[in-house]
């Protein structure tokens, strides 16, 4: 069937704040949808109040509603559709983009007649199957009815209900409450003394009041099928994907691997069948679904876990996967066209209706941040606790884990052979019975230390054919410690590539080798990193996507063109400290660079975000943002340099590699960030400029730190050099304290220097941004925090513009803004953060790159700034070659939002550590509104240390 024309107008519903359990996949599949029906001709409406995305960018959405979602939000832009004659009437919403917020207010919006009121029609997905799949015991008889099987369970509205529940099933128990997300309230029960309580979390988790009590199935394997159906009712299976982890761990939280790597071919075929038939059962709709399997590994028994009618977590890992673009066809399936009507992405010349085929491996690891969360239960189970995730591609699975280790953020080099390891063989044991963050590290050590394979498998229940490929590299390490570097046969040396193996990790295991003699002796042996292509197809047909992987093969599919070429380095896993807002620099880097006449080129592991989309930059290479890949990506593409500034921490770790190895690095110079990094040059760069700051001094162990503590006087702020998201930071008020906060830092940070600052107590907080091209500076905005000083700027609640600042301590933010910016000679963008005392302004730090606030800053004003910083720091503009015209009325405020939710054993005390996960957008009229006078009243209330 064609495309529905009676749909000009379509409003689509985005996710919200970024929350563990809804993170940027969701923006990925909104913003991909978007530009799909845009494709279309379709008027695109977003409403989301999420400012760090690119979905809420007027490059996304025609129009775009930085409003809280709510039923009474969706009502005004509806209404105002109506009004305004500039403005066409909204058809349709598609409400399968959002995740669980938007399903949930399409629902709600839908019990409210909303939709019927405004005669709009909702399109993707079918009201009556979000019912049928998230409400457990509806789903639980439909199984029944249809004849897929399903572990034995009861539904409980009360206590009483659920005990009798428990009492007939028997432990061990799973709880699983009724309407939530990411396994909210959801957890194992193993003894009936741990029943009350977990029965308790999970009614009241769930909206309804309702849970569903089931036998666990733990120890048995974990599938997820990823389809797509039309409205003439075809369906097709876009990718399998396997559990690393078994049954008990939530799949956001288990290490996953595409396609599935220990399924039988009759086990697939049977769980296919039984996805269709579910998908078919749950309604008539068209668009994307995700089906979770488990199956027993005695006896190949399958029973379904749940299906989501709606683009998933795990549809934009399928799509980087895979290469098929599953929102953006799910988007046109929604308006009524069929599979086989809408072209391949890929290919170009074949259609949509078909099913990929991988000729490589992908896998996902998440990516945890329990750091973060003092106190916080780190293990791992029903209820999702990871903030992030990386995707690698290899030609193996091995190859594939030991990318995703580099890529992870967290110091590693590969899978172990990195000096890490841990060789308590109690803690080993434990962790692994115990599943934690670093469990997969822990395999590799008790491998490491002779542990059997079979004792291993028996603890964590993982499948033998996994640990097998771990056991491979044990044995591959033993065998390079009987060579030096010069006398490793070149046919081992290129096995130890194949199977991922790091030249950092060559040159720890060889011994009194560095990384750059292993890889100028693998180049002698001419042993190099090739580029394959993600086709979809196997090679079956040529595809037209320049959208690489490395390994080492013999041929490259990566042709090098002879175009001036930039290369931006992406910001990895999303992290608390360093979220979406980076992507959201990045995808405008990219945008910028081809406007600008550059071959746009991106290099980022992250799969949940639209800087890895395949049509977002010229050439896209999925790889760790790590120096060895980013290195033989740069000699291959010979570019005219490479921009650091708008990837956070991770691209700017690079820079000094890059400076010494000549590769010119776009925008502010590496010696002139690292200025701004080091705090004692910094320092002493803002007394030659006449700029108040905190006195500080440095120690290297905790007998200089209180030296220097009691020279600049407590409270003093305790931190390590080099790191984002305040990492490591704390407020300490004596020497005890001082001790114990200096001797943490140096043992989770070696060969880290400690600053010691004097904590100005009761002070205001500010900052600015800014844009300067060697010549101008311009003052992108200025924020002032409500909370005082002390809390982290992330997780400040921050106010734009300035509310209560005199104009003399304005004046002076501006005047140091500007002085500071020419004297690191700044191109492109500069955060500075601010303390106010007895209106005398201090300077706490700057940051000579993309801040966190500047996409919040873009939206609340609606200037590009991002764009036009990049063509700055291009040398392909300047500052006065932009009319930059700010359109707030009133204020905008930036709301940080938290996950506490997911550890309720933390306390919700906020200090100089990041803790939020997200932050959403709020305009208020006037400094009267009761929202924004509420905020100020608590201002200090979690202030701690």
């Amino acid at each position: 069937m064609p495309k529905d024309t009676s749909i000009r107008s379509v409003l689509i519903i985005g996710s919200g704040p970024i929350i563990i359990g809804q993170a940027c996949e969701f923006d990925y599949s909104g913003s991909q949808s978007a530009l799909s029906l845009k494709e279309e001709g379709i008027t695109v409406s977003i409403i989301n109040s999420n400012p760090a995305t690119i979905m809420t960018d007027k490059v996304i959405g025609d129009h775009v509603y930085l409003r809280p979602l709510t039923v009474d939000s969706i009502e005004v832009i509806l209404q105002e559709h109506i009004d305004s004659p500039d403005l066409p009437k909204i058809d349709a919403v598609l409400p399968t983009m959002g995740g669980q917020t938007a399903l949930n207010l399409c629902v709600e919006a839908s019990e409210r007649g909303v939709w019927e009121k405004y005669g709009v029609k909702v399109i993707g997905v079918d009201v009556a199957a979000i019912e049928k799949t998230e409400n457990r015991e509806a789903f639980r008889q439909l199984m029944v009815d249809i004849g897929v099987g399903v572990a034995p369970s009861k539904i409980a509205n009360s206590f009483l209900e659920g005990k009798e529940a428990a009492q007939e099933i028997g432990f061990p128990l799973v709880i699983r409450p009724s309407y939530t997300l990411g396994g909210s309230g959801g957890g194992f029960v193993h003894r009936k003394e741990e029943f009350d309580a977990a029965l308790k979390r999970g009614l009241e988790a769930s909206p309804t009041h309702e849970v569903l009590v089931e036998q666990a199935v733990l120890g048995w394997k974990e599938y997820e099928l990823e389809l797509l159906r039309d409205s003439n009712d075809n369906v097709i299976i876009i990718c399998s994907i396997e559990n690393f982890d078994p049954m008990g761990i939530h799949t956001g939280d288990s290490i996953t691997v595409a396609p599935a790597m220990t399924l039988s071919d009759r086990c697939y075929q049977e769980m296919r069948n039984q996805a269709i038939k579910m998908m078919r059962a749950i309604g008539t709709f068209a668009g994307g679904c995700n089906v979770q399997f488990s199956v027993n590994p005695a006896n190949d028994d399958i029973i379904a876990i749940e299906i989501n009618p709606r683009v998933s977590r795990s549809s934009a890992l399928a799509s980087k996967a895979t290469g098929y673009p599953i929102a953006k066809i799910a988007a046109k399936l929604a308006i009524g066209y069929n599979l086989d009507e809408i072209e391949n992405q890929i290919t170009k010349t074949t259609s949509a209706y078909f099913e990929p085929t991988l000729d490589y491996v992908i896998v996902k690891i998440p990516r945890w941040n329990f750091d973060k969360f003092k106190g916080a239960n780190k293990e791992l189970g029903l209820q999702m606790k990871s903030v992030g995730e990386v995707m690698a591609i290899g030609r193996t699975f091995i190859e594939a884990l030991q990318k995703a280790c580099q890529s992870l953020e967290i110091g590693r080099a590969g899978l172990g052979a990195d000096g890490r390891q841990n060789r308590n063989i109690n803690e080993i044991m434990d962790g692994l019975e115990h599943a934690s963050w670093n469990r997969l590290f822990l395999i590799k050590d008790a491998m490491t230390m002779g542990v059997p394979l079979e004792s291993i498998r028996k603890v964590t229940k993982i499948d033998k054919w996994f640990l097998n490929q771990i056991q491979e590299l044990v044995a591959l390490e033993v065998e390079l410690k009987r060579y030096s570097l010069n006398n490793i046969p070149q046919d081992f040396f290129f096995t130890l590539k194949q199977k991922g193996f790091s030249d950092v990790q060559i040159a720890w295991l060889l011994g009194n080798v560095t990384e750059d003699e292993v890889y100028d002796r693998r180049k002698e042996l001419g042993i190099n990193r090739v580029y394959k292509m993600v086709d979809t197809c196997a090679a079956e047909f040529p595809a037209q996507t320049p959208y690489y992987y490395s390994s080492f093969d013999e041929e490259n599919e990566s042709i090098s063109s002879d175009r001036k070429k930039v290369i931006v380095l992406g910001s990895g896993p999303n992290r608390i400290g360093q979220g979406i807002e980076f992507d959201y620099s990045c995808v405008h880097g990219l945008l910028a660079a081809k406007e600008s006449g550059f071959e746009a080129i991106m290099v980022n592991c992250n799969p949940e975000t639209v800087s890895t989309d395949f049509n977002m930059a010229d050439k896209l290479y999925f790889e760790p943002v790590f120096w060895e890949h980013v290195r033989e990506i740069i000699e291959l593409e010979k570019p005219v340099g490479v921009i650091v500034q708008l990837g956070g921490q991770t691209a700017l770790k690079m820079a000094e590699k890059l400076t010494e190895k000549g590769i010119k690095i776009i925008g502010t110079s590496f010696e002139n960030m690292d200025i701004a990094e080091d705090r004692g040059r910094f320092s002493d760069l803002l007394k030659d400029l006449d700029i108040p700051y905190p006195k500080y001094g440095v120690a290297e162990n905790a007998e200089e730190a209180i030296v220097v503590a009691n020279e600049v006087g407590y409270p003093v702020l305790v931190r390590p050099s080099y790191v984002l998201g305040g990492q490591g930071m704390s407020i300490v008020i004596n020497d005890e304290d001082l001790e114990k906060a200096v001797v943490k830092l140096l043992g989770d940070l070696p060969g880290n220097r400690v600053l010691i600052d004097h904590f100005l107590d009761r002070a205001e907080e500010a900052e600015s941004d800014s844009i300067s091209d060697g010549d101008d500076v311009h003052i992108v905005g200025m924020m002032e925090h409500i909370e005082p000083a002390g809390i982290h700027s992330g997780d400040s609640f921050a106010v734009l513009p300035t509310f209560s600042l005199s104009d003399k301590v304005t004046q002076a933010m501006e005047e140091y803004s500007i002085k500071i910016a020419k004297a690191l000679d700044v191109r492109g963008l500069l955060n500075i953060q601010f303390a106010i005392k007895d209106e005398k302004v201090y300077v706490i730090e700057a940051n000579p790159r993309a801040s966190r606030t500047v996409p919040f800053i873009a939206k609340a004003y609606d200037v590009p700034y991002i764009n036009i910083a990049a063509k700055i720091m291009l040398g392909v503009a300047k500052l006065k070659d932009f009319t930059i015209e700010r359109k707030l009325k009133g204020y905008a405020i930036k709301e940080p939002v938290f996950s506490y939710e997911k550890f309720p054993e933390v306390t919700k005390e906020l200090g100089p550590e990041m803790k939020s996960t997200g932050e959403a957008i709020r305009f208020i009229k006037d400094l009267e509104d009761p929202y924004f006078r509420k905020l100020y009243k608590d201002k200090s209330m979690y202030l701690s240390k």
